[in-house]
């Protein structure tokens, strides 16, 4: 092994354990995109493959990168919040009501670092890896005073809730060029996740287990995927990409198998994506993305929550928190449409991009989902590439993230309501090495 590929996997090593403390909330609880040059074009790239972090879009775009190591991290800023009316029951006691007012999550910074090294073997085979963040969630209700219970605080009565979800990805990728026109490529994809949960001991009567629902500090799950991709040239300046990343099959969360679906069951959704790079002019380029996430094929995250909570409250065990068809966050499948464009001018490559998605959470599902609001529909981005000398250069992406919204009934106190907001900023940079 070259000096160069043991220092690369030595850096890998070291950012694989800096991922960890990282948070996202944009598609659903998935990254808007991975690569800084991706996400100044808001994360479409899967016709247009730029660095090294391209297989985590496309596995078949590295084989156009050349001979690389890419190596950076990301500031984020998640503004997470909820409100929840005052519950009006002039005929009794409320029956599950969430500590009413306006309340903002902590925790509103992260640090997300990444990293990914392109080898060209000869003209036209490449491999890689990288490592990246793939999704997450965090919210962190502290102090919340609950009025509706003499003696007890937090968001339902058990104190500080929130949950925190972090995703690692470590693609080993290889890539073919099979004519002049098309290339082909596949990812071995190795995901680590760790989960915590608080505050939750109020669902302890709709849990399978309450032992294993709440507080019981970090736990971990692994598992594996594949990722396959394809770029085609169909005229001198549009490329055409397509790549899919087939669910994976996590390990279980067993200090939360009373918390999630079946027995602390928490697998990665599939994506899917298709796209386009038109190259506009001899310097400028427009790319445009659809992905697809497949939240509704996992159990825990698609099945729905107050239905599934209130059938175990009349004596359906199977429907309990992580029973076998045990209640989720409702999550829907999310549909992404992507935008970018870039230019250049000045030996500088400007990018600016738009994203537009539904967010996935039901307005009848919003209990559950003050732990998760990811109610984000647009990314704005913008970002620009400059050369530092001929075998360096630095990227540089922003994002701002405009408030989403969910509000409904908590459905088991109709007469309160519960609005979930967050708004978004981030900024990313990485450091290229060419060699």
């Amino acid at each position: 092994m070259s000096i160069g590929i043991k220092k690369s996997l030595i850096a890998l090593s070291i950012s694989s354990a800096l991922v960890a403390p990282s948070a996202f909330a944009t598609n659903g609880y998935f990254a808007h995109g991975y690569s800084t040059a991706e996400k100044g074009l808001a994360g479409a790239g899967v016709a247009y493959s730029q660095d090294a972090l391209a297989s985590a879009t496309n596995p078949a775009g590295i084989v156009k990168v050349g001979n690389r190591m890419d190596i950076g991290g990301a500031i984020f800023n998640p503004n997470r919040q909820y409100t929840a009316s005052n519950v009006n029951t002039p005929n009794g006691p409320p029956a599950f009501p969430i500590a009413d007012g306006t309340y903002e999550s902590s925790h509103d910074y992260f640090f997300i670092p990444h990293i990914g090294y392109s080898k060209m073997l000869d003209d036209t085979t490449a491999v890689g890896i990288a490592a990246y963040g793939n999704g997450g969630m965090n919210t962190n209700y502290k102090n919340v005073p609950y009025p509706y219970m003499a003696g007890a605080s937090g968001t339902f009565a058990a104190g500080s809730a929130g949950i925190d979800l972090k995703q690692l990805f470590i693609n080993v990728t290889y890539a073919k060029q099979i004519d002049d026109k098309n290339s082909v490529g596949a990812s071995l994809v190795m995901a680590y996740q760790t989960f915590k949960a608080s505050g939750l001991g109020a669902f302890a009567g709709y849990s399978s287990d309450p032992t294993k629902l709440t507080n019981n500090g970090d736990d971990s799950s692994i598992g594996f995927g594949v990722k396959l991709g394809w770029q085609g040239d169909v005229t001198k300046d549009v490329t055409v990409g397509v790549s899919y990343q087939s669910e994976m099959a996590m390990s279980e969360f067993d200090d939360y198998a009373g918390l999630f679906a079946e027995n602390g069951d928490f697998d990665i959704p599939a994506t899917a994506t298709v796209g386009l790079a038109w190259k506009t002019s001899d310097i400028s380029t427009l790319v445009f993305d659809i992905q697809q996430i497949y939240y509704s094929d996992v159990a825990s995250v698609g099945n729905p929550g107050v239905a599934r909570l209130q059938a175990c409250g009349g004596g359906d065990a199977n429907s309990c928190l992580g029973g076998s068809n045990g209640a989720g966050f409702a999550y829907d499948d999310m549909t992404v449409i992507k935008l970018g464009y870039e230019w250049l001018q000045n030996d500088i490559t400007w990018r600016v991009g738009v994203s537009k998605g539904d967010q996935p959470i039901p307005d009848n599902e919003v209990m559950l989902n003050i732990l998760a609001p990811a109610v984000i529909e647009t990314h704005v981005t913008f970002g620009f590439t400059m050369p530092l000398d001929s075998k360096s250069e630095f990227t540089f992406a922003g994002l701002y993230a405009p408030s989403g919204s969910v509000k409904g009934s908590t459905g088991f106190e109709d007469s309160q309501l519960v609005e979930l907001e967050m708004d978004q900023f981030e900024i990313q940079g990485t450091y290229t090495m060419k060699f």
